[in-house]
This record gives structure tokens, sequence and C-alpha cells, in this order.
């Protein structure tokens, strides 16, 4: 059933981190409602909801949330939840009636959980923004990319994904910990740029020691050292090498038949030129070569896959980290679990008000489904 079972959560209908961080919890086994907007808006890149994955998991309940009485449904629904989730601007749910002092009154066990780009206070919390927009003002895009090239976005990941849905989900399940001990909820501040700074941890303390300079694409691991890097095979595809560790350095270039290189691991005036000698090595042979030469050699490689090849790796197949849901291969729940496995994911299923008593039983007695009914909520 997941390590989450029993949890109840409700998500206010958002884009990226909220949505991702409603799926890690439904994924380990939590009971989530996703408060959709009554009539479709436009949350992102439009696509038929069985592709929009970050949704599985969970029903979903379409309100009107300018109309005071789904407020006050949603606030009934509050009542019985341990967690909400929402990522609106700073503001705009005190405006609608469900910031945190109006749910905590309801719930004082309730853990809020708000997620936004920039933070709910200081001078920009009201600009609008994405995640390339934090990972830029944090230093992490100007770390991204090749020297002399212009930064590199990493898609969304650093920003939504790392710095805003993981740490939003985390700082969740501290407070239901401290709830534990304390009995009261609050509210969960999970800002991206706090988020990605947390993130560069390790950078700054390289960067403060003299280990790495802000030249991008000169440092260990930023695609500077000839070690550290991907590099293009004779028929187009990729490889990625991480030795990093001289003896796995050793091993590397012993299959590529460069040993002499070792001695020069460490010294930067020296990587431009084992760097193109190891990219012409590579090049002479097929990515499939390469996997096979480089197999059961601890040289810190691996093969630069798609997002269709991946599923198609032997490893990742084996461990089945990869599955079909309703026709749509994707991820499974992560991490693992030893007693408490998590349940294989489910598709989203939308508003059925065929299964009112379904989806709202968690939440609301048969009466108050009624009522809400009766006011033509449920509709």
């Amino acid at each position: 059933m997941g390590p989450l079972h029993g949890l109840k959560v409700i998500e206010l209908a958002g884009i990226g981190p909220g949505p991702m961080a409603a799926m890690l919890l439904a994924d380990m086994g939590a009971t989530v409602l996703r408060v959709d907007r009554k009539e479709p808006a436009s949350l992102g890149v439009p696509r038929p909801l069985k592709y929009d994955l970050l949704l599985r998991n969970r029903r979903s309940l379409p309100l009107d949330l300018k109309q005071a009485a789904a407020i006050e449904l949603v606030l009934d629904m509050v009542s019985s939840s341990d967690v909400l989730i929402e990522g609106f601007r700073p503001g705009v749910t005190e405006r609608m009636g469900l910031g945190p002092d109006a749910c905590l009154a309801r719930n004082p066990r309730l853990i809020y959980g708000r997620i936004t780009g920039w933070g709910q206070s200081g001078p920009m919390a009201q600009e609008v923004g994405h995640d390339l927009n934090y990972i830029a003002l944090t230093g992490a895009l100007h770390a991204f990319g090749r020297a002399g090239q212009a930064p590199a976005p990493p898609i969304n990941l650093v920003g939504d994904f790392g710095g805003g849905t993981l740490y939003l989900v985390m700082g969740i399940l501290a407070a239901l910990h401290e709830r534990q001990s304390s009995g009261r909820g609050q509210v969960v501040d999970a800002a991206m740029v706090d988020g990605v700074a947390s993130l560069m941890t390790q950078p700054h303390g390289s960067l403060a020691a003299g280990v790495i300079s802000t030249e991008r694409g000169t440092n260990p691991t930023d695609s500077g050292a000839p070690f550290y890097d991907a590099y293009a095979c004779s028929d187009g595809l990729w490889v990625s090498l991480a030795a990093v560790e001289t003896k796995f350095y050793a091993q590397a270039l012993g299959v590529l038949g460069l040993p002499e290189l070792l001695a020069d691991q460490w010294k930067r005036e020296a990587w431009p030129s084992s760097k193109t000698l190891i990219a012409e090595r590579f090049a002479t042979r097929s990515r499939a070569q390469w996997c096979q030469a480089f197999e059961g050699v601890d040289a810190c490689f691996a093969p630069v896959l798609t997002l269709e090849e991946a599923p198609q790796h032997p490893h990742l197949k084996e461990r089945g980290v990869y599955d079909q849901i309703d026709g749509v291969t994707q991820p499974m729940p992560a991490p693992r679990f030893s007693r408490t496995p998590s349940p294989k994911p489910k598709p989203f299923r939308p508003w059925s008000k065929d299964e009112a008593r379904e989806i709202l039983a968690p939440w609301l007695d048969d009466a108050a489904i009624e009522a809400a009914r009766q006011a033509h909520l449920l509709d």
C-alpha cells in the first residue's frame, strides 16, 4: 500500500513542481485529491490527460473557487486532511479564502505546503518566472555549458523539480514528522530559488577553496576535464565518461589505448590536448562497440541514451525502472521500500459525478456529499 498509506492530501491545481510533489506523495501511497478549475485553463503545455504523467495516482474535483460555497467545501475537506499543496503567487490563496490562516483554523494539524519560484517574501516575490529564471538568479545556469559557449538550459529539472518539488516534499515529510511530537501543523514555504541555492552548496565550497572557477566548461565536472565529459562515437551516438578517480581513469585509458595520458590527469594545461586525443579515439568506433569494450571495466562509463532508449536498457529493465500504464511508458515510483513497497501507479482519472461518493469519501460523509450535490457543486 506504500509507506504513506492513510495520508490524505488536497492539491490545488497548478503546473510543474506542485503536481509532481503530489504525484510523489501519491506514488508512496497517499490519497490525493486534485481540486481542478471548473473551466479548463491553460496550465502549461497542452496534451491529452493520459500523457500528463504528473497527474497519475489521483482523482480530481472541478470547482469554481470564486464561489463561496466551493471554498467552504474545500475547507470542509481540509478539516480531515493531513496536507494541502498550492503553487499560486503569494497572497492568492489568502484572497480566495484558502490561505494558511483559514486552513489552519479549520485544521490545526494541517501541513500547508506552498511552492513558488521566488518565495513568499522579498522584492521579487510577485514577479512571474520559470525554471530558467530561478536557476539563472542563483548561479546554477551560469555553471552549465561548455567553455566559450552560452549557458545551456538543463531542461526544467534543476529549478522546477530539483529545487522545487523535492524540497517541498522533504519539507512536508519533515513537518509531518515534527507533528508527531507537537500535534501541530505548520506552513512549508518551498521556494525554487532557495532549493536551487541549497543544491549549489558543494560548488560554493569548491569555489571558495579554489578548486573550481566561475568560468564554465573549465572545471573537473562541467566538461572542462577530459575524464568527465560526453564523447561522440563513429555512428553519431554518444557515450559518457566520468572517471574522476585516478584508478578509474587508468582503467578507461587502458581501454582507449591512451595510458600515457594518466600522468596529466590533474594538469589543467594538458586537459584540452588530452580531451582531443580521447575524442578522436572514441570517434573510431560505434557506441555499441565501445559499450562492449568497456563491459566489466571499472571506468565510470555509460552510453548516452535517449528517452526512448533508456527503458530498453537491460539494467533498467531488470530493475523495473520503467513500465507501461495505459499504454504510456513512464518511470516507476522511487525510492524503494523493503516492507511497504509503493503500488504500481494508476492513470489519472478525471472527475465523474457518478463516482462522487467514491472520490470524496476519504474527506466527506454521505450527508456532506449530498449537500454539495444539492448545491450544484458536483455537477
